[in-house]
């Protein structure tokens, strides 16, 4: 089971957005199965205009590394969405240059 924590800067994260979290991040362990922790942080950019940028920074702690990937988009799913896909091509690659070791 993955410790996933999820920190929300300058606003409250409804229940709805972190089960939606919860269950993006914990699908990464399909794919390697030695993940530790997990830490999400989501932050609102002002960019001037209403409609403010939502940022979703994630970082997977493995054993001996860590990997991170910050992704914005307009709504935090589609920054939590896309950040999880391309964690997922890394850990695969992770996995790779670990077994061949």
């Amino acid at each position: 089971m993955m410790k996933i924590q999820v920190k929300s800067v300058h606003f409250h994260a409804d229940s709805k957005l972190l089960a939606f979290i919860e269950e993006k991040i914990s699908r990464l362990n399909r794919y390697f199965e030695h993940t530790l922790e997990a830490e999400v942080h989501l932050k609102l950019q002002d960019t001037g205009a209403r409609v403010r940028e939502k940022i979703a920074e994630i970082r997977l702690k493995v054993p001996g590394s860590v990997l991170v990937y910050k992704k914005s988009g307009k709504t935090f799913e589609v920054a939590v969405h896309a950040a999880a896909d391309n964690l997922k091509r890394q850990l695969v690659q992770f996995k790779e240059r670990r077994n061949r070791s």
